[in-house]
């Protein structure tokens, strides 16, 4: 079986609006809900709560995606993914050593590649929510629509497979005031 990784993707500049940080194109990745261990989610706002509810972590920049795309990888390119996480294991996090950085960074890496189990540029995206049990993910793929017969437009890009579609909903019409 070929070895898949996630890697971040910027579809439009909204990720740079939304998130305090950013993730740079092109980054590993992996979920980054490690990030949310102990915190009090309830009193996360604005772009933290952002992140928390729907980011992936680039693994260079510590910055946050919306979305990554399954990428072909090496063996090498893994390894350098797990080195360069728990790098940042250490000095973001406080990590205590190299070592058990390395270990919480292959488990993290090893589950990012467990969602990629899909097509290389599948797009993935995460919906985290906080319950009683603690935090609950849900993983959506995005593909491209197969009919060619329609005319494209912006809101015909994707169909969502996933353990479920987005329970927001929006009235586009009640927004603009009813305007017609």
């Amino acid at each position: 079986m070929a070895l898949k990784l996630p890697r971040t993707i910027r579809l439009d500049p909204s990720d740079t609006f939304v998130y305090s940080r950013a993730a740079e194109p092109g980054e590993w990745a992996v979920t980054g809900t490690f990030l949310f261990f102990g915190a009090d989610v309830a009193r996360l706002s604005g772009k933290q709560r952002q992140a928390f509810r729907a980011g992936f972590l680039g693994i260079d920049s510590f910055g946050w995606s919306t979305l990554v795309v399954v990428t072909d990888a090496t063996a090498d390119d893994r390894a350098a993914a797990v080195d360069r996480l728990a790098e940042q294991l250490v000095v973001r996090c406080g990590a205590p050593d190299i070592e058990t950085a390395r270990a919480a960074a292959e488990e993290e890496i090893e589950f990012a590649q467990s969602l990629c189990d899909h097509p290389p540029n599948t797009l993935i995206g995460v919906n985290r929510t906080s319950e009683l049990a603690g935090t609950r993910e849900c993983f959506r793929t995005l593909h491209r629509k197969a009919s060619r017969l329609e005319p494209a437009t912006a809101f015909r890009f994707v169909e969502i497979e996933g353990e479920d579609a987005s329970t927001e909903k929006f009235d586009l019409l009640a927004l603009a005031g009813r305007q017609k």
